[in-house]
């Protein structure tokens, strides 16, 4: 095709466009002179993929879909926190039940005592695990002793178990005594006539224990611990 050829269809199509322009400004004149019209043809609304949006009615879509994404972080929130916290219990409970095949391996009570140390450091990350049992009587190597009623005197009349700050029970700790800023504490009662006492493990952060926690675990450690103790007399 020759340039002359090109020539007349590329003058052509710019007339139109021009035309067109021309024609879209009166149009667009027009409709800003008689707003009525597009507002009340809902056909062309349609048409046109647009909705009317009046200073009088409340828009519900972006609130709604704003409600429902607030609604699933928090679901996905909360279900991070669940399987985080079902991690830590089933990580929690295989510690305690390799710490029980330790304790069940203790040849006597001064062994008993330092596994229980032993566990408390190793396997839970503790300051320190210490056996604690009340006077008159003899006391175990290892073992704390207490002052007649001492138990009652650091749980409180009549209670198992105790989860906080340490408090009184702090001494039980020897040299470790400042490093232990929270602690698990619960009665133990041992041989026939029982002789009460206190399994204690110290954590050194303040969150480590606290009232609002279950004391399940500590509380089974007890219970073998007492089992393993009725193993042998106090000499």
């Amino acid at each position: 095709m020759s340039e002359t050829s090109k020539e007349p269809k590329n003058t052509a199509e710019t007339a139109q466009a021009r035309a067109l322009e021309k024609d879209w400004r009166t149009v667009s004149a027009f409709l800003r002179e008689h707003p009525g019209l597009i507002r009340e043809d809902a056909d062309l609304l349609s048409d046109l993929g647009l909705w009317i949006k009046a200073a009088n009615i409340v828009e519900f879509g972006p609130a709604a879909l704003a409600r429902l994404s607030a609604a699933k972080t928090r679901e996905k929130a909360a279900r991070r926190q669940l399987e985080a916290t079902a991690r830590a219990n089933f990580a929690a409970q295989a510690q305690t039940h390799a710490a029980v095949t330790d304790l069940m391996e203790s040849r006597n009570h001064a062994d008993l005592a330092r596994r229980v140390d032993e566990i408390a450091r190793l396997r839970f990350g503790l300051v320190a695990g210490v056996i604690a049992l009340e006077i008159p009587g003899g006391v175990p190597a290892g073992w704390r002793p207490l002052p007649a009623d001492g138990a009652d005197g650091l749980l409180g009349g009549g209670r198992l178990a105790l989860m906080g700050p340490p408090g009184p029970a702090q001494s039980l700790f020897g040299e470790q005594a400042e490093e232990v800023a929270s602690i698990a504490m619960v009665r133990t009662a041992i041989w026939t006539p029982a002789r009460q006492g206190l399994l204690v493990f110290g954590s050194p952060q303040a969150q480590g224990f606290t009232g609002d926690m279950g004391v399940e675990l500590v509380a089974f450690l007890a219970r073998v611990v007492e089992r393993m103790a009725e193993r042998w007399p106090v000499l």
